[in-house]
């Protein structure tokens, strides 16, 4: 009984999240090497070579050097069980990356220490903030020019509304980055560019070593101790509570791509962050330790491997220890039932799973049962997750079939993509499924709809823009939406599950329908 708690308590489940080119690939990568995961890390950016990032599997990915879906990789190190998910950092992400911060206990925050904090990554902490989860900063690209740290920390507290706490300290950037100061050990480690390979020269020194002068020059030695002054004097306390609460962030600078600070990162972070953590059913809150096994799927990935035409269903296991061939229930389909070929997987490399534990992601094949937000459990203590939020799409796009005769596969194709959550669809009222509206959080999701129609599904495909931007829900069940008066401008829907809708244009064409339609009610999001 004991080591099953311990093996719980080994566990770390986080996400990884970025604006585009910040580094969260190179970071992952990094992170993996340690663990003894991979032997060398991928260069992305080599369009010339055949490397490719362990984490980025589709083929668009390859291509386009992004990440478009979210993995899910997990490495062993100094006896801990990790789990990264790996979402996507690219501008036109989708809502697969709000989905994956669900199944995480706490975010690590890579910025780009150039440019501080991006678009992207404010949408991906408002996510985290409504989940009260930790989140730890990685600043990273110190190796190039960057901006002054004290300005970084500022746009960190401003723009995203959180404490920050400096663990370690840089010493210059770009050309004249010489490494950084540890706040705790009160010692410097000076930096020397490797390549990137994994064991980087560590050379530790003390504030009043002779050496400093040489290695750091007069004045870079100068301004960290000023700053070390100020630090101490003006900045926060570190608080380890308020960091768990999401309150506080502790901030590390350090470079990715010659792998400097990232194992010191690496064994802070664990060291900050808990094993997993309860959570929420409608009735009672899970406590990962119980014996009874529990589980929510997050995210469903069709075609995974093109030659098996599979679909897998990613589960994130909340309580108890799954055991292959273990009957379990299943919440929604109403049903007992045998998880098939569950896996654990690292970009397209699988493994079975004979076991896993609260806080591991498991993906097992689908036939088609599960959907985004359903729960598995023991038969014996049946509970059910609170539901997952769908998000509002910002892009819509009218999609129809260029040849008649592909009907079949066009409606299959469309409706499995949706399921996995990268896109929704909808349909006007009255309307059949050979022409459907599909909505997006970003448009990159077009061309990756477009793109895996042709290629997985054999469909090519007509799509128009559509000029709509915002999209409700009609909470009143009793409202016929053909009998509303609405701006010439709105479109009434519905979704695949029979939910009525509307689409505006602007701001003003909501409110004339608040206004001539008493008693309306309009929601921003639905649930799985």
């Amino acid at each position: 009984m004991n080591s099953f708690k311990e093996e719980i308590q080994k566990r770390r489940t986080f996400a990884i999240i970025s604006h585009p080119d910040a580094g969260k690939t190179t970071l992952t990568e990094k992170l993996l090497l340690y663990g003894g995961a991979i032997n060398l890390a991928g260069s992305v950016k080599g369009k010339r070579t055949a490397k490719h990032a362990v984490s980025d599997w589709m083929e668009i990915e390859k291509q386009r050097g992004i990440s478009v879906t979210s993995s899910v990789l997990q490495f062993k190190y100094n006896g801990y069980c990790i789990n990264i998910l790996d979402t996507p950092g690219h501008e036109d992400f989708s809502e697969d990356t709000y989905r994956t911060l669900m199944a995480a206990d706490s975010a690590v925050m890579v910025i780009d220490g150039s440019k501080g904090v991006e678009k992207q990554t404010i949408k991906l902490f408002k996510v985290c903030v409504m989940r009260n989860i930790p989140i730890i900063t990685f600043i990273n690209k110190m190796d190039r020019d960057a901006k002054s740290p004290f300005d970084l920390l500022e746009d960190i507290e401003n723009v995203l509304g959180i404490n920050t706490y400096p663990v370690n300290w840089p010493i210059g950037s770009g050309k004249e980055f010489k490494g950084v100061f540890d706040r705790n050990t009160e010692k410097i480690l000076s930096f020397t560019a490797n390549n990137g390979q994994k064991e980087v020269e560590k050379k530790e020194l003390a504030l009043d070593d002779p050496r400093l002068d040489e290695i750091l020059g007069q004045y870079l030695k100068q301004d960290l101790f000023d700053e070390i002054e100020l630090l101490d004097g003006a900045g926060d306390e570190f608080d380890l509570d308020a960091v768990r609460e999401g309150k506080l962030t502790p901030v590390f600078f350090g470079s990715a791509l010659t792998n400097f600070g990232v194992e010191p990162f690496l064994e802070q972070f664990l060291k900050l962050t808990t094993s997993p953590i309860a959570r929420e059913t409608i009735s009672e809150e899970v406590d990962p330790m119980s014996d009874d096994f529990s589980a929510f799927v997050f995210k469903i990935q069709a075609n995974m491997n093109k030659a098996h035409r599979d679909r897998i269903a990613f589960m994130r296991i909340c309580s108890g220890k799954f055991e292959k061939n273990m009957e379990v229930y299943h919440v929604q389909g109403k049903k007992k039932m045998r998880l098939s070929q569950p896996q654990q997987i690292m970009a397209q490399e699988r493994e079975i799973v004979e076991e896993a534990y609260a806080g591991d992601i498991i993906g097992v094949f689908d036939p088609g049962l599960f959907s985004i937000g359903d729960t598995i459990c023991s038969p014996s203590h049946k509970v059910q997750f609170k539901g997952i939020p769908t998000f509002a799409p910002e892009h819509f796009a009218r999609v129809r079939q260029k040849d008649t005769m592909k009907r079949k596969q066009f409606i299959k194709g469309t409706s499995q993509i949706a399921q996995e959550g990268a896109i929704q669809i909808f349909q006007e009222l009255d309307a059949g499924m050979e022409e459907v509206i599909v909505g997006v959080v970003g448009v990159l999701q077009f061309d990756v709809l477009k793109y895996r129609l042709e290629n997985e599904y054999n469909v090519d495909i007509i799509m128009e823009n559509l000029p709509y931007e915002y999209i409700r829900w009609i909470v009143n069940e009793d409202v016929d939406p053909k009998t509303l008066d609405l701006a010439s401008d709105t479109k009434r829907i519905q979704d695949l599950k029979g939910n009525h809708l509307l689409l505006f244009t602007s701001y003003w064409s909501i409110d004339w329908a608040l206004d001539h339609n008493k008693g309306l009610e309009l929601r921003e999001f639905g649930t799985n």
